[in-house]
């Protein structure tokens, strides 16, 4: 998706890597499984520290996408079979919320900070997220409960936009780091 915006995505599996974007990332898979290989990279520490803000200053910033698991691996607090999170974003989620792989979907969902129109949302074994704090701000709402929020420089999907072919979630999270690097 970030070709199709004209970028050059690298793959970041060390903390040196890290050095090397301005905006992170964390795809969907088994968040335990990427919480404990970052946490063996270190990587976990790192990307803490450049994510908060009163670390802005001694760093390059960091803006900060967790897709599905990533938004779980975001979450501070998650209720079912805690992984090993960031534990960045005031928020509470549940894993596997909407059931097994079997129960996966696609719908539309609006998002107005993100598009005018509808977007495309591929839920699969998502979780869902049970309480925000106000710090969070709620980017779109599906059944009831938030599927898309931000908090500053980060910003948390329980769906994969990333398995549509429209862009538009990328375009905001692209013009979100663009943001967070302003910022600095």
């Amino acid at each position: 998706m970030l070709k199709k915006l004209g970028l050059k995505p690298v793959a970041v599996k060390t903390k040196a890597d890290l050095d090397k974007v301005d905006g992170l990332i964390i795809p969907g898979g088994e968040s335990t499984t990427i919480g404990k290989l970052m946490k063996l990279e270190g990587m976990d520490k790192e990307i803490r520290a450049r994510a908060h803000k009163s670390f802005f200053s001694r760093k390059r910033p960091l803006a900060v996408w967790g897709t599905c698991a990533g938004a779980i691996l975001l979450a501070k607090k998650v209720i079912n079979n805690k992984p090993d999170t960031l534990g960045l974003m005031d928020i509470t989620i549940v894993r596997n919320a909407y059931g097994r792989q079997a129960d996966s979907f696609e719908t539309y969902i609006y998002a107005p900070s993100v598009a005018k129109e509808k977007i495309p949302a591929v839920f699969i074994r998502a979780p869902k997220i049970q309480k925000i704090s106000k710090r969070v701000e709620v980017l779109s709402v599906f059944e009831g409960s938030a599927v898309m929020v931000r908090q500053k420089n980060l910003l948390a999907t329980t769906f994969h936009p990333e398995l549509t072919s429209d862009t538009r979630v990328h375009e905001y999270f692209v013009s979100m780091t663009q943001e967070v690097c302003k910022t600095n």
